[in-house]
């Protein structure tokens, strides 16, 4: 076993590096990832500094972890910024740390890229191990694995890390053979308010039409991003990917990209950009130019369940946090990640802080699953439960 660190995805040749990433997530595909580096979405300017880890038996290459090393916490989507203070108030350093995820995207998936071949298990203590010698050889104040699959999840829980609990919200697709058979599943009040939502679109003039990646014009881009940039410019946030990042993703990535347009009289008023795995469809931006009634739910949920019922994709992630989604079908999901802290009296004190916010995430979920729109006896068979 040979041990690399790269600071560039171009020095893995992308046939190499997506045998391990599979095709189930779509933003571990070195197209994606390389694509960010292309563009300086990650680098000095955002503060995630590329150091990928890889690992090679003879020549072949057998594992991966997409690791960065950051000096703020911007674009994680797993906040912790309290503990970055708390670090300040006692006189100590939180940054710079690691992160092993996929920047500005909070879609949970491996974190520990292994081949089909490779010894899993051997490989991913090696993985870890490594990423753990890394951090204590730069002195960082932390290590975090942000969003890993189930797997991982339990691989890095044995090996001492903590484990934090999150809540998304998800669309599974039971077999539906469209749109109304989705709504069938819903009570009469809440099916009658969701397609109230829709009609209202419809009576604006509102018309939609989905394209993948490569079938969108060089304009279409434009507008696109366009509308992707002002969502964070009305919030006074940062739109770190850039048309040239939109572009590349586009060409490359071809049908694994999605687009949703809405048109007022043929001008384009909004789009919500997604990206698709084999058997899943993920919501990740959005943005429009005027005030429409109930046309974020349209472009950014509706059209992306009815794409999912044809494409015959089981799960549809649309983003991180909203509440509001769960009347519109997406049910509490947990998300994990996991933790290693350098400071022993701030490891006891985040472990102490953990638990208590597991519990209350536990409520949470709880609570929200009351105002499910579903019927009672939505999911009768045990195949079918959600």
């Amino acid at each position: 076993m040979q041990l690399r660190i790269v600071d560039n995805l171009d020095a893995i040749p992308a046939k190499d590096w997506n045998v391990l990433a599979g095709d189930s997530n779509p933003f571990l595909a070195h197209e994606f990832l390389s694509a960010l580096e292309h563009h300086q979405c990650v680098g000095e300017k955002y503060g995630w500094l590329p150091r990928h880890i890889v690992v090679y038996q003879n020549d072949l290459l057998v594992g991966a972890v997409p690791l960065y090393l950051k000096d703020n916490s911007y674009g994680e989507l797993v906040f912790d910024w309290a503990w970055a203070d708390a670090y300040q108030r006692a006189g100590l350093r939180y940054y710079p740390k690691a992160v092993v995820a996929i920047p500005y995207t909070p879609a949970t998936g491996p974190r520990l890229l292994l081949h089909p071949s490779a010894d899993a298990e051997q490989v991913s203590q090696l993985l870890i191990d490594a990423a753990l010698e890394l951090s204590h050889e730069l002195e960082l104040s932390s290590l975090h694995w942000l969003f890993p699959n189930a797997t991982d999840t339990a691989r890095l829980q044995a090996r001492g890390f903590l484990l934090r609990k999150g809540v998304q919200f998800h669309w599974q697709n039971h077999a539906y053979r469209d749109f109304d058979d989705f709504l069938a599943r819903f009570t009469a009040q809440k099916r009658k308010k969701l397609k109230r939502e829709r009609r209202r679109v419809v009576e604006q003039g509102i018309e939609l039409r989905t394209i993948h990646g490569h079938e969108a014009s060089e304009q279409e881009w434009e507008i696109a991003h366009r509308f992707y940039a002002s969502t964070f410019d009305r919030k006074s946030g940062t739109a770190t990917l850039s048309l040239g990042f939109f572009r590349e993703i586009g060409r490359t990535m071809g049908d694994r990209v999605v687009l949703v347009f809405a048109y007022d009289k043929g001008r384009p008023v909004a789009c919500a950009i997604n990206l698709r795995g084999r058997d899943a469809l993920y919501g990740r931006h959005w943005g429009c130019n005027a005030e429409y009634h109930s046309l974020h739910f349209e472009a950014c949920y509706y059209q992306g369940i009815e794409y999912c019922i044809r494409q015959g994709l089981q799960l549809f992630e649309p983003g991180a946090q909203g509440e509001h989604k769960i009347s519109r079908g997406f049910l509490p999901t947990t998300t994990w990640s996991a933790h290693w802290i350098a400071n022993p009296q701030f490891r006891t004190a985040i472990a102490d802080y953990l638990q208590r916010e597991e519990r209350a995430m536990v409520d949470y979920a709880d609570e929200l699953c009351e105002h499910s729109p579903y019927r009672a006896d939505a999911f009768a068979s045990a195949s079918d439960s959600p």
